[in-house]
């Protein structure tokens, strides 16, 4: 940049002081980072002091194409647009450059323009270049959040943890973010420049960069690669045989990695949890507060009527619309909403998993937490499809003789139950479902449903099972590889034995209810004596569902009831969710930035059959980059294998190292463990005057 003979010989970015005062540092440190609503400086080193009445000028740059320039205002106006003051100090020119609150965020190109007394350039300096980001800490920046140690979790830190499972079972895994590696940031606006609405009109599309709802709305049509150069490919069953199956991945960041140095070609593959997480990396790292939602038991309401309809018949494996999903993820956005009424600010929902059109495009949000809440589906955006998922009916239905759909039972409890996020204070899990819905059965409840347009109680007298009997399916949380019993109880509560016939089917589904085989099936015919109980047990062996639950790792018992006369039948649903086994992790010695670290990573095979084809996958924000160590041969059942890694730690703090495990039999067997990395003072001795 220097140019010894001309009046601007060098320009200082002042790179460190200033990302340190604008918490970039993490991201990079020589590069200029910066954020919106804050000042910051940059040093013009002169040969001669400023010429008579002549003055410097700032224009700036934004696009591959120039397709936004603007000069930056001397100071004196408003706070409202880019300015600029300077202070000649001994061959230097101090600058203090000031953005608005609502600049648009982006990678700029900066002009120094020397002028003379009648406005001709006299001299030209244009290979400047800083990137500017939204600016939480800034109280006039939309994305404003007041608490500091919100920002540390929601901004700054870099592992989270992801909760999955059932709504009885619920387990976290951790998740590396990654947001401040290397030249992630750089892909995020990689992300943003690939979205159609940039490549369709890029001055458009960078003028409204200003606005986060904007912003994040592009995120989630980008994470996706539906329709578009998106980031992920979907697929919720197996075979993954082109790609990555979406348990393998532990970050976001080879994602996005995979993702650019391919040309922007999806990555293969991911699943809800998986979205989620590389849209918060990237909402993160863009200066957005993220967080990452699980929301169990979560409704899939195609037809927009708030109710999700199964019919089952036991026989068959109908074709259904409607849906719920054990859990699924989305992720929710601090901001304010200036686009709608007063009362819709904070938290906004965000789904970037692809499951239904808005506007045209697989995208989901900006939707306020609150409307949900209210029951305001008016609001932009999206509003019914995410009231739907955590508020839809389950109405099951069974096929008559002769084609008739006879209504069995309505479920209005089941869904959207423990909406989960990780908790500030540390890798525990926050409940935030009173943040989504009052509390069942309140008046508050039944006012939200009337307004969104949900029945309050069945539509009909069809639903009324027998008040003589009911049913409950008891289960273990077992471990995968084990036999283990479910119990099916019927109980009589009358003065009169009953006579009934007992259904049971267990199949194994994906997380998100897609059937994946059968694992039992059985239909008795049984006298429950009165006031007493039947207590069916159904025996599952490994080999009965070892192929069908590889990858998901749940089997779902359904069991119906059927009595003589009039009655209604009675039906119970369960989901046994199989545990796996846990890597074992040991870290040698203390952790040191830029010294080389060893760790050992272990695990021993729980199966009754042998292994093959195992891969360990390790990675870690400022540890190490994903690296996988593939186990030649064959792992025995009880074998216990062992692999070695060296890595040297990069950026200091609480790290987290990342484990998974995976093989032809046996997959998603997750392990991490933390440490605290610190930076080694060499040579010091005591002052003379004292110690500190």
């Amino acid at each position: 940049m220097a140019n010894h003979n001309s009046f601007i010989v060098d320009v200082d970015l002042r790179s460190h002081e200033n990302n340190l005062a604008h918490r970039t540092r993490e991201i990079d440190r020589e590069r200029l980072i910066v954020r919106r609503g804050q000042p910051f400086f940059i040093t013009v080193q002169c040969s001669d002091p400023l010429p008579p009445n002549h003055q410097l000028e700032l224009v700036l740059h934004l696009g591959k194409q120039e397709d936004v320039v603007f000069k930056v205002q001397r100071q004196g106006g408003g706070r409202d647009r880019w300015c600029f003051d300077d202070l000649g100090v001994q061959g230097e020119i101090l600058l203090t450059l000031h953005s608005p609150a609502d600049a648009i965020i982006g990678h700029y190109r900066l002009t120094v323009l020397l002028m003379s007394p009648d406005g001709h350039i006299v001299e030209k300096l244009d290979k400047i270049s800083f990137h500017l980001l939204f600016n939480p800490w800034c109280k006039d920046d939309a994305v404003y959040m007041s608490d500091e140690r919100l920002l540390k979790e929601y901004i700054m830190n870099e592992d989270g943890v992801i909760y999955m499972g059932t709504s009885d079972y619920i387990k976290g895994i951790s998740w590396n973010y990654g947001q401040f590696e290397d030249f992630v940031m750089d892909i995020c606006f990689e992300v943003l420049d690939n979205s159609k609405d940039a490549l369709k009109n890029s001055k458009n599309d960078i003028e409204n960069r200003c606005d986060p709802v904007y912003v994040s709305r592009i995120i989630t049509a980008m994470v996706n690669a539906n329709g578009d150069r998106g980031v992920l490919i979907g697929k919720w069953s197996s075979p993954y045989l082109d790609g990555v199956a979406p348990s393998r991945w532990t970050g976001s960041v080879p994602i996005l990695r995979q993702w650019s140095k391919a040309g922007s070609r999806a990555v293969k593959y991911g699943q809800c949890w998986i979205f989620a997480g590389v849209a918060c990396t990237v909402l993160r790292c863009l200066g957005i507060p993220t967080r990452l939602i699980t929301n169990f038991s979560s409704a899939h309401d195609v037809d927009g009527n708030l109710s999700i309809d199964f019919v089952e018949d036991f026989e068959s494996r109908e074709e259904r619309k409607d849906s719920t999903w054990n859990f699924h993820c989305w992720v929710e956005s601090w901001m304010r909403r200036n686009d709608l009424p007063k009362g819709n600010d904070g938290w906004q929902v965000l789904d970037p998993t692809p499951q239904e059109l808005s506007d045209g495009e697989f995208c989901c949000g900006p939707c306020p937490v609150s409307a949900i809440k209210e029951g305001n589906l008016e609001m932009k955006y999206d509003a019914p499809f995410v009231f739907a998922e955590v508020n839809a009916d389950i109405i099951y239905w069974r096929v008559l003789p002769g084609g008739r759909k006879q209504k069995i039972s309505v479920d209005q409890r089941t869904v959207g139950r423990n909406i989960s996020t990780k908790s500030v204070y540390g890798d525990i899990r926050e409940d935030v479902t009173l943040y989504y819905k009052y509390p069942e059965g309140s008046k508050e409840e039944r006012e939200v449903y009337k307004k969104a347009g949900r029945r309050l109680t069945p539509s009909n007298d069809e639903c009324k099972p027998s008040a003589q009997l009911n049913m409950l399916i008891k289960h273990p949380n077992p471990v995968f590889g084990t036999d283990f019993d479910v119990i099916v109880e019927v109980k009589n509560k009358g003065c009169e034995d009953a006579n009934v016939q007992l259904a049971v089917h267990a199949i194994a589904v994906t997380y998100n209810s897609l059937h994946q085989g059968e694992c039992k099936r059985q239909t008795n015919s049984v006298t429950v004596l009165a006031q007493n109980a039947h207590k069916e047990v159904l025996r599952f062996r490994y080999e009965d569902y070892a192929k069908y639950v590889a990858e998901h790792n749940l089997i779902r018992v359904k069991a119906l009831v059927d009595a003589e006369g009039d009655s209604l039948p009675i039906m119970a649903v369960a989901d046994i969710p199989l545990s796996m086994p846990e890597l074992h992790i040991q870290v040698l010695g203390k952790a040191f930035v830029l010294e080389q670290l060893t760790a050992y990573i272990s695990f021993t095979n729980p199966l009754p059959v042998p292994l093959t084809g195992g891969v360990f996958t390790l990675e870690g924000a400022g540890l190490l980059s994903d690296t996988q160590i593939y186990v030649d041969g064959v792992i025995s059942p009880g074998q216990k294998v062992s692999v070695k890694i060296t890595f040297t730690p990069m950026r200091t703090g609480i790290r987290k190292l990342l484990v998974d495990f995976d093989s032809d039999r046996l997959k998603d067997v997750k392990g991490v463990t933390s440490m605290v990395v610190r930076k080694r003072y060499r040579n010091m001795t005591p002052l003379l005057y004292g110690r500190f």
